[in-house]
């Protein structure tokens, strides 16, 4: 039987994209349900655009009743992914799933982590430190946010012309190049 992974996105979604082409024609994995916590997020037409049911929750929803839980659970979710999710993840769902909650952070944690700490802000955040490299942490989700274990860092040297425009597309590159396949591989570790 296919492993089934939902994904978790509050915005445009370009992970959530990457990860639905590689698992289009995956004999072993399949992205079965798509969820936001905004109406609006782009990665609702990304999802319908594969035909991948998406559901959308609020604050309430959420945080106060098992029904994300339940959803997930009927639809037999063997994984969930955050892909640009910014709300911290509750207890009910931790519980639900253990060590099956992953997020891709745009940064090497654990510096540059935390509340608040998403996007661009990272991004700025990296420049005005003057680190030398940056990159990417995939990790398993726990009750705060970034501070799980990490499974996967991928890393790139910062130049000392870089923008916030240049970090930000290698550090994108990096994460469209290793997400897919960190899941995949995280999946085979599943019976």
């Amino acid at each position: 039987m296919k492993k089934r992974i939902a994904i978790f996105a509050s915005g445009s979604g370009s992970n959530a994209q990457k990860i639905m082409e590689h698992f289009k024609y995956s004999d072993d994995a399949e992205v079965s349900l798509v969820l936001s916590n905004n109406p609006e997020a782009y990665v609702l037409q990304r999802a319908d655009n594969f035909e991948i049911p998406s559901h959308v929750f609020d604050r309430q929803e959420f945080y106060h009743t098992d029904d994300v839980v339940n959803i997930l659970k009927r639809l037999d979710i063997d994984l969930i992914v955050l892909a640009g999710f910014l709300w911290l993840v509750p207890e009910n769902l931790l519980k639900a799933y253990p060590n099956k909650i992953i997020n891709i952070h745009p940064a090497l944690l654990p510096k540059h982590g935390g509340k608040g700490m998403y996007g661009d802000r990272v991004h700025k955040a990296v420049l005005a430190a003057g680190d030398e490299e940056h990159g990417i942490t995939i990790h398993f989700v726990n009750e705060h946010f970034d501070e799980g274990e990490a499974i996967y860092q991928g890393k790139f040297k910062v130049e000392k012309d870089d923008t916030l425009e240049t970090i930000k597309f290698k550090g994108q590159q990096l994460e469209h190049l290793h997400y897919p396949k960190v899941i995949e591989n995280l999946l085979k570790k599943y019976n």
